[in-house]
């Protein structure tokens, strides 16, 4: 029986189908209000650096949630902690159409993350639990696809909507659809029972969180976390002067991405975790290179690379932790989670005062118009063009430290077989 016994199999269906929606939820939330950045700061006169403030709060709320949740998962339950999810969820999409303010975008956005990262905490240990042996894994893969596969979806409609004239309410409204529909299949469902956690202890987990390897590996995914979102979510304002259509670009590189973690596990095995992070950092680096350099339909090209080399960063992350530091335990794949998105919450703001000040620079020099906004665009990609530059050395430095240590273990066993 491959399906927990202390639920039907129904019943672990619906609640299945329930966190599928709620990750769609997460992917709307992500892709729609990238389409409209531009349409908020025009209506209510915010600059780049208000806009990537806002756009902090979405990734600020996540990992505070996130870690929050599944602290607290064996003691109040996946079913509470999603309830929390679509109050959030459902009070922040409402208060973003009407705030119309600059702190009411804040707070606003502040619930949509807590949303989204309630819905992680809750709903990954509820597969985990709600499934067996290699049901379990064909679900959680199943489950994880619609991030990518909802952003593919929310950039199509946000632009859609665009062109059809359609104002950032209508498209925010938008958000509320799949908040509902995750809202009625979780109503009134049982949750599975939670499994007793095996494997290190708190102290364990701690111990090896702060060895170096899992210290080096923070600082990795502050910058594949930054690599990965911070482009994307700036899209629509750096390209969209460049002659290709920025939504489009978005949902191209999220199709990729979904299509590439479909086949992730068959990379892992033939170059491991280690081999697949340093070509993902050199595909990264020349794809955002590309998006400085290039206009038109070769923009397109450079969201290929760009999607290529992104789409492995967070799932090998987390999967380097889990098999490289598994002392660290579940603790230690949320909190490297958790770095990431704080990472990206930080980098959001910068961002956009970087694009403030290439604008300045650029308008200084003569630039006026498409012109102007499309060079100072491409000045902010290339200063973005750092996160995977770096990566790269350090994903070398990272690749003969593994190579080493395996090398060490080899010697120890052989020493200790005789």
């Amino acid at each position: 029986m491959e399906t927990n016994t202390t639920i039907p199999a129904s019943n672990a269906n619906r609640l299945f189908y329930g966190s599928c929606f709620a990750l769609i939820t997460t992917a709307f939330s992500f892709s729609i209000r990238a389409g409209i950045l531009p349409q908020l700061g025009e209506e209510l006169s915010l600059n780049a650096e208000q806009l990537g403030f806002i756009n902090s709060m979405w990734f600020l709320g996540f990992p505070i949630s996130m870690i929050i949740g599944g602290l607290i998962y064996h003691k109040v339950g996946g079913k509470a902690i999603m309830q929390f999810a679509f109050f959030a969820h459902a009070i922040g999409i409402i208060m973003t159409i009407y705030s119309g303010s600059y702190v009411g975008l804040l707070i606003s956005t502040l619930l949509i993350g807590l949303g989204n990262g309630c819905t992680e905490a809750a709903c990954n240990p509820m597969i985990a639990d709600a499934y067996q042996g290699n049901k379990m894994s064909k679900m959680m893969n199943r489950f994880h696809m619609w991030f990518p596969g909802g952003i593919v979806v929310g950039s199509l409609i946000s632009k859609f909507m665009t062109d059809a004239g359609l104002g950032w309410e209508t498209q925010i409204w938008a958000i509320l659809i799949p908040t509902l529909i995750y809202g009625y299949l979780f109503l009134g469902q049982s949750w599975p029972k939670a499994k007793v956690e095996e494997g290190a202890t708190l102290t364990g987990n701690l111990k090896a969180m702060f060895s170096p390897l899992f210290l080096f590996m923070m600082v990795c995914m502050a910058l594949t976390a930054a690599t990965e979102f911070v482009p994307q979510q700036w899209t629509s304002v750096i390209l969209a002067k460049s002659g290709a259509q920025p939504m489009l670009i978005l949902a191209l590189v999220t199709g990729i991405m979904a299509v590439a973690r479909y086949f992730g596990g068959e990379m892992v095995a033939k170059f491991d975790q280690t081999g697949v992070l340093l070509g993902s950092a050199v595909l990264a680096t020349i794809g955002i290179y590309l998006f400085s350099t290039q206009t038109g339909s070769m923009a397109y090209v450079a969201a290929i690379f760009f999607a290529l080399g992104v789409a492995y960063f967070w799932p090998n992350m987390i999967g380097f932790i889990a098999d490289k530091i598994p002392k660290s335990g579940a603790l230690g794949m949320s909190i490297i989670g958790a770095v990431g998105m704080f990472s990206t919450s930080i980098f959001q703001p910068i961002t956009g005062r970087w694009i403030d000040n290439d604008l300045a620079a650029v308008a200084e020099r003569g630039l006026t118009g498409d012109e102007l906004t499309l060079v100072a665009g491409q000045e902010t990609m290339k200063t973005l063009t750092i996160f995977p530059a770096i990566l790269i050395v350090l994903f070398i430095i990272l690749y003969f430290w593994v190579k080493n240590r395996k090398t060490d273990d080899m010697t120890k066993a052989t020493t200790a077989a005789h």
